[in-house]
């Protein structure tokens, strides 16, 4: 079964010499396999899958795959011809949270659309009728969720997945949005849960991301709903608010069913019950797995090949280092800093001194709010502190938490502002193809989603010449192959080109695959912040993880972090003996 798609937003026939045409075999025979109106139409029936369409195209819009015949008849919906092919559907679950895991692009929001009423699936062609849709789905769990879905039967709640759009459609208190949203009587609640007796008070366009997710959670947990759909729950959230997050979505799911897309592994671990896997080629097509065990699945996903379907969804494994924790290797320091205070209004920050080496990644762990971007502005000299002690005069680069598109110009083109050697052999290996950039080069950065401009935004901080290098949360947005990746290249710059980073994240998983030493934050969020010396991992993070009470253990097949069940047997045994990391 071959499946020809074509980017509409990549092919632009007025810009090209027409090559997908000019060169098809078929079309050199007289068939009409491509045809060129606004933008080119691929026959599937007529296309031979000889992919010269798909190297001669200047733009790279067009993909060509063959999948197995035992998905023909398969699809759940299709966006147009030469269109995104979605195949099967996650299934709800009464009682439980179902989690769905996979890479950005392979349908996972179009999966949540479908079950949440505001997508109408049409089997892959201009439009399915529901009985139609009835047939394709009998015998199945899903058969009569669609039905009720059909009649209006079932009322859903979703939590969209960027919620940075919010204050775009929503103008006032962000309590009256919440008491707006309250059907169950419970926002009060959610309130006190979520740490949002402060954040309620104020207009919706003031709020952090943080903020925002939290008020989305809120209100979408307070809808009187049938089924939950919650999509990334994490972005901007720190560890503390992560799990505060899951508990308020376990404690729903006692009574409703809940379908959860979530990239940290670790807050999926803890939270799903059962979880489907998508797989595919993004942008081209996606197929979402039968349900399976959280840790089974978890572990699949992370080495790449699904038994159960017989496919290899990855080349490689995602591997996690099973000799953590690791202490530094690094001894060549970059800059000692003495303690020093900072004061603002209404907040202060105490920070030990320490020093920043040569050639390693510091991971900053703790709550937001607690002053760690305070901390590297006066590393940076962009601040000074209380008494004027630091003067370290280093030149920063800096990938804020939030990253915004500030102008229109071409992904390329803004890069090669930053650093005309991106373009070299060196930083298109290392940088710009293992991130996919190569793939979103032509686009403007006006027209890209988060996760796109999360990567774009990376790639930049690490161009630009510096002493230090800052990055503020960079696994937001991003799926966690991208994760894995954007470590990998992040811990290979620091060794490779001698450079010291800093990394603030609150994936636990990137923090463990990525740091040598780790700097502790502990305080009262924005009213007082103390920073610890810089420590090795296991000291380091015995002390964020007693503060915040989870222990973890390493899985016994991928080696990959999992949080113990609080009050497990294994959770009393590790708290009892001081060993909140990786107790052997």
């Amino acid at each position: 079964m071959r499946l020809a798609v074509v980017d509409p937003k990549k092919c632009k026939p007025k810009r090209c010499s027409l090559e997908c045409v000019k060169y098809c075999p078929k079309v050199r025979t007289g068939a009409e396999a491509i045809v060129v109106n606004d933008i080119a139409v691929i026959s599937e029936e007529l296309c031979v899958g000889c992919g010269i369409c798909v190297k001669k195209c200047p733009f790279n819009a067009i993909s060509i795959v063959n999948l197995p015949e035992r998905l023909e008849g398969r699809e759940v919906h299709r966006y147009g011809k030469n269109g995104f092919v979605l195949y099967n559907l996650p299934i709800p679950k009464k009682g439980h949270v179902v989690g769905l895991l996979g890479a950005n692009g392979t349908g996972k929001t179009t999966a949540v659309r479908i079950l949440s009423g505001q997508l109408k699936p049409n089997l892959g062609k201009e439009e399915a009728s529901w009985e139609e849709i009835f047939d394709r789905f009998a015998g199945t769990e899903l058969l009569d969720y669609l039905k009720a879905l059909a009649d209006g039967k079932i009322r859903t709640a979703v939590k969209p997945q960027y919620i940075e759009v919010i204050p775009k459609v929503y103008k006032g208190k962000a309590i009256d949005l919440l008491k707006k949203a309250d059907e169950t009587g419970r926002v009060d609640e959610y309130i006190s849960k979520l740490g949002l007796e402060n954040s309620v008070r104020k207009d919706i366009s003031e709020l952090s991301g943080g903020e925002l997710q939290r008020i989305a959670i809120a209100a979408c947990l307070s809808k009187d709903a049938d089924f939950y759909f919650l999509d990334e729950i994490t972005s901007y959230l720190d560890i503390y608010q992560r799990i505060a997050a899951a508990n308020a979505v376990r404690d729903i799911a006692k009574k409703k069913p809940v379908l959860i897309v979530e990239h940290d592994i670790a807050i999926l671990d803890l939270l799903a019950d059962l979880i489907h896997i998508s797989y595919g080629e993004p942008g081209v097509y996606g197929i979402i797995t039968n349900p399976k065990g959280v840790r089974v699945g978890i572990n699949q996903y992370l080495r790449g090949y699904l038994p159960e379907e017989n496919v290899q969804i990855r080349d490689k494994p995602i591997e996690f280092d099973m000799f953590q924790p690791r202490e530094s290797e690094c001894e060549k320091v970059l800059a000692e800093y003495p303690p020093f205070t900072k004061t603002y209004p209404g907040f202060k920050l105490e920070a030990s001194g320490g020093d920043v080496k040569i050639g390693e990644v510091l991971g900053v762990v703790g709550a937001n709010a607690t002053g760690k971007s305070t901390f590297v502005k006066v590393l940076a000299g962009v601040e000074k502190d209380d008494e004027e002690r630091v003067k370290l005069e280093l030149k920063v680069s800096y990938k804020p938490q939030y990253v915004k598109a500030d102008s229109s110009a071409k992904v390329i083109d803004f890069l090669r502002s930053v650093n005309p050697a991106v373009e070299t052999s060196y930083y298109k290996t290392e940088f710009v193809k293992p991130l996919g950039i190569d793939k979103i080069a032509d686009k403007r950065l006006s027209e890209l989603s988060g996760g796109e401009l999360q990567r774009v935004a990376i790639v930049a901080c690490l161009l630009r010449d510096a002493d230090l290098y800052l990055l503020d949360e960079p696994s937001a947005h991003l799926d966690v192959e991208q994760r894995t990746e954007a470590a990998r290249i992040i811990r290979r710059f620091a060794m490779n080109m001698e450079k010291s980073v800093l990394v603030v994240d609150h994936d636990i998983y990137l923090i463990d695959m990525i740091s040598d030493r780790l700097l502790v934050f502990e305080g009262e969020p924005g009213r007082r912040g103390r920073a610890s010396r810089p420590m090795g991992m296991r000291e380091g993070m015995n002390r964020f993880l007693s503060k915040l009470g989870i222990t973890f253990r390493r899985d016994e097949e991928t080696k990959r972090p999992r949080i113990n069940k609080p009050d497990s047997r294994l959770d009393r045994e590790q708290k009892a003996k001081g060993e909140y990391y990786y107790y052997f």
